[in-house]
């Protein structure tokens, strides 16, 4: 079991027991017997057996900490291929199943085909301790490690293991540069005898609030049991008065306990709740700069954590101890070995956090949602974090993703989404699907003012700097042409400027002359042409940021060196460095507004669909509304209700000028992304205000208000702003920002996160982007109609190899992997399950299914 080579590539010559010629890592101190620490401990040995391995423990070796944990099956490789002595001692004991149960308004919505495996923490950890005690690791119980600078000295390495409150990563706070991000939510972390029969989450509504179990089982008497529950709620429940008393190490919070017994009895059936140091906490998000410093490295929770949503962090630990002790073994220098471990394990643990922190966002604001019926509520759930998705779970169950598609077209036949939906099999809608059944979510028909739209995908304003005196260029005709052509449902073409003061670069178009009106009613003239695609116009007037720079490829421009005159709120320049705009006065104010205004009219006559208004993006209007660059003191400044005076006088105008049946969309930023900026309530304030003053949708963007913004950059990371607008308004939103997957428009419209989805960058790269999605998935309907010239290439060209047809090699077919696998372990006789359908069989070693990445 001792002594494995070096892999074939890694070009690093073997010693004695495989260990790389000149490692000096010969005595190894590890702080802290967890699972992380005591896997790392057993691998780093068996690795390298001549190797002086010592762990420190305060707890005794038999003290018992926390319940189940769980793991994917990407992880149970891992384990399997790095240690088979220590991996079949885990899997005899595992729980597995492969379904998740959300209970929720009354009901129980199931979804298969996820693959999970569970095991008492409790028990991993014994399994750990005796791998250690068979390879020589010195492992010492009640015994506090001592201060790691003296570690440090004594050691060739020293592997922080010490958890979420690490002792080491305190001592080198300057070295790791910690950010510890404690969250909003309580949870108690608890274990139940009974057991449940798949992953289990619970919301229900009470008086005080939500409240919300995540429940699984871990052996075949006992389940985990987490209870969760936002600050204002668990005060209004009187958890805080349960809670006040000190407590010492290890004492659990019983009366809290009992109480969530009785609030949570209909879900128990009789049984009991279990604690064990059990005690309300708010979750920390750990992350730091650095994990390792000199020959101090960070491992598990002392180095990072991930919301337990999202699985565990135990998982995390052991993926981290693999990968440490591999790379030792890999390189022949210590801090060669610590940065490959750091910068392998980064983005793996990043990808996670990412994940992890959209979960814990959605628990959090888990009221947003419960107006929901209990199919879409449940999809919302499973997608919340992002990396499940709608094709995903499609994949997994089906007839699951079905149910839900079902309940979406039952909704538009209801017309249940504000007054905006339309029915499925009304004029423009699916009529070869009844009711709209079958119908990718982006493929269905909405109705938004007076127009018909017939899908769900919006083509943003793409702005191509090619303008010459405020005209359309060629360039601008041929892209509006392409992306009228693409399949979308609306197209808006670039920002359009109101007046000349108002451009944000030279080469941007304008509409503030008859020449300008004349170019774009011509220009709309020859795209309706090809197609009867929705145009849309956004105008805007960019305030601070005019007079800059054409972008370049980091989408950021300049201030010119001669530019012209700005006008803003207050006078803050865009750049530190760059001119200060003007502040404008209430005459200059009332002539922006008459600007917005002659625009629409013309656009108007110029034929656009829809008119966009950019209220976002630090441009005049969004420099008013953010409290980051509105510093005035008059009746424009100050509160919010005064902020917003500018953004209303000029909707009010536009909405006088445009015509009542043609609807107007507005885009905000609902966050600045930075402190002190505008907060979600004052986003949702602003968004009713617009709503009440004509808007018939909000574009729910963030950002660009302030330079020294911080933004979290990731696939659909504004996602959570339209939805948060959406349900606490009822407002039609559309929902940006970094979405160019289908899977990913079909999961926020499904989830109920917005109406409409706009796909930006992706269509640069692809104007057919649109109708390539419907290829893709297979549909053929009318929300995605080919142009007849086109219609040849409605599907997906044939690659190499698509015309061969592979043998029949197999005499007797392999059997499916069921959907729907419960954990039904074996009851004694006076234990009757409380359902009993046939328990798949299990093949030891066989994945049932890809696990569920949530």
């Amino acid at each position: 079991m001792s002594g494995a080579g070096v892999p074939e590539g890694t070009g690093v010559p073997a010693g004695a027991g495989g260990l790389p010629v000149g490692d000096g890592v010969r005595r190894v101190a590890v702080i802290g017997a967890g699972p992380g620490g005591l896997y790392f401990a057993a691998l780093a040995k068996k690795l390298a057996p001549h190797r002086e391995i010592t762990v420190w423990e305060r707890d005794d070796r038999d003290d018992a900490f926390g319940f189940g944990v769980v793991f994917s099956d990407e992880t149970l490789d891992g384990i399997a291929q790095a240690d088979p002595q220590v991996f079949a001692a885990l899997s005899a004991e595992f729980a597995r199943w492969s379904d998740i149960d959300v209970r929720y308004a009354g009901q129980v919505r199931t979804c298969g085909g996820h693959g999970f495996a569970a095991l008492d923490r409790n028990r991993l950890r014994a399994v750990l301790q005796e791998r250690c005690a068979e390879l020589g690791v010195a492992v010492r119980y009640r015994t506090p490690a001592p201060p790691v600078a003296r570690l440090a000295a004594e050691y060739d390495l020293v592997v922080a293991a010490d958890g979420v409150r690490s002792a080491t990563r305190a001592a080198f706070a300057e070295a790791f540069r910690p950010e510890l991000d404690e969250r909003h939510c309580r949870y108690i972390w608890l274990a139940t005898d009974k057991v449940f029969e798949a992953f289990t989450f619970i919301v229900e509504q009470h008086d005080f609030g939500a409240l919300q179990v995540h429940a699984y089982p871990y052996s075949e008497r006992r389940s985990t049991f987490i209870v969760e529950i936002a600050e204002e709620a668990w005060r209004k429940a009187g958890f805080d008065a349960l809670a006040g008393r000190e407590s010492r190490r290890g004492e659990s919070d019983l009366a809290s306990v009992r109480r969530c017994e009785q609030l949570l009895a209909g879900h128990l059936d009789g049984h009991r709740l279990i604690p064990n140091a059990s005690r309300w906490i708010r979750f920390t998000t750990v992350r730091n700069a650095s994990w390792h410093h000199r020959n101090v490295v960070l491992l598990g929770d002392a180095a990072h954590t991930a919301h337990f949503s999202i699985g565990s962090g135990t998982k995390l630990a052991l993926e981290d101890a693999l990968a440490l002790a591999a790379a030792l073994h890999e390189q022949p220098v210590l801090e060669h070995a610590l940065t490959a471990y750091e910068t392998g394990r980064r983005p793996v643990v990043e990808s996670a956090q990412r994940a992890a922190q959209a979960s814990l966002e959605w628990f959090e604001t888990v009221g947003r949602h419960t107006g929901q019926g209990a199919g879409q509520f449940a999809f919302n759930l499973l997608t919340r974090s992002r990396r499940v998705t709608y094709g995903n779970l499609r994949a997994r169950d089906a007839a699951f993703v079905d149910s839900v598609d079902a309940d979406f077209a039952d909704a538009d036949l209801a017309d249940t989404t504000n007054g905006n939906a339309t029915n499925g099999n009304a004029p423009g809608g699916d009529a070869t699907s009844p009711g709209g059944a079958g119908v990718p979510p982006m493929f269905r028909p909405l109705r938004l003012g007076g127009l018909q739209l017939r899908n769900r995908i919006v083509v943003p304003p793409l702005a191509t700097f090619t303008a010459v005196d405020g005209l359309p260029s060629g360039f601008d005709r041929a892209q509006l042409a392409a992306q009228a052509l693409g399949g979308a449902g609306l197209v808006f073409t670039g920002m359009t400027a109101v007046s000349a003061q108002g451009r944000a670069t030279e080469r941007c178009p304008g509409l503030w002359s008859d020449a300008q009106e004349a170019a774009w009613r011509a220009l709309v003239r020859s795209v309706r042409e090809l197609g009867d695609t929705p145009l849309g116009i956004q105008l805007t007037h960019a305030g601070r940021r005019a007079a800059s720079t054409v972008p370049g490829p980091d989408g950021i421009g300049h201030p010119l060196a001669d530019g012209w005159p700005a006008l803003a709120a207050s006078p803050l320049p865009w750049e530190p460095a760059g001119p200060p705009p003007r502040e404008a006065g209430a005459a200059e104010l009332a002539g922006v507004a008459a600007d917005f205004a002659a625009a629409a009219a013309r656009a108007d006559r110029a034929g656009f669909d829809v008119l966009g208004l950019q209220f976002g993006h630090g441009h005049l209007v969004s420099g008013f509304l953010s409290p980051l660059t509105n510093h005035r003191t008059d009746r424009y400044g100050g509160p919010l209700e005064h902020r917003l005076r500018l953004a209303l006088e000029v909707l009010d105008a536009v909405r006088a000028a445009w015509p009542a049946g043609k609807p107007i969309v507005v885009r905000i930023s609902a966050a600045d992304w930075a402190p002190g900026g505008t907060t979600e309530a004052e986003a949702v304030a602003i968004c009713r205000a617009l709503a009440a003053a004509g808007a018939d949708a909000l574009d729910v963007s963030t950002g660009e208000v302030v330079a020294h913004q911080r933004v979290p950059y990731g696939r659909g990371y504004q996602v959570p702003f339209a939805d948060l607008v959406r349900n606490a308004t009822g407002i039609p939103t559309v929902a940006v920002g970094a979405i160019s997957g289908h899977d990913d428009a079909n999961s926020v419209l499904l989830a109920g996160r917005a109406d409409l989805v706009a796909v930006g960058r992706a269509q640069l790269y692809d104007p057919l982007w649109t109708l390539h999605a419907a290829a893709e998935q297979g549909y053929a309907g009318p929300g995605a109609r080919w142009p007849q010239p086109w219609q040849a290439g409605s599907r997906r060209p044939p690659g190499p190899g698509a015309d061969r047809v592979a043998p029949r090699l197999r005499l007797l077919p392999e059997a499916a992997a069921p959907v729907h696998r419960r954990w039904l372990p074996d009851r004694p006789d006076d234990q009757p399950p409380e359902r009993a359908p046939a328990r798949p069989a299990d093949r030891p070693g066989r994945k049932t299914t890809e696990p569920a990445p949530n």
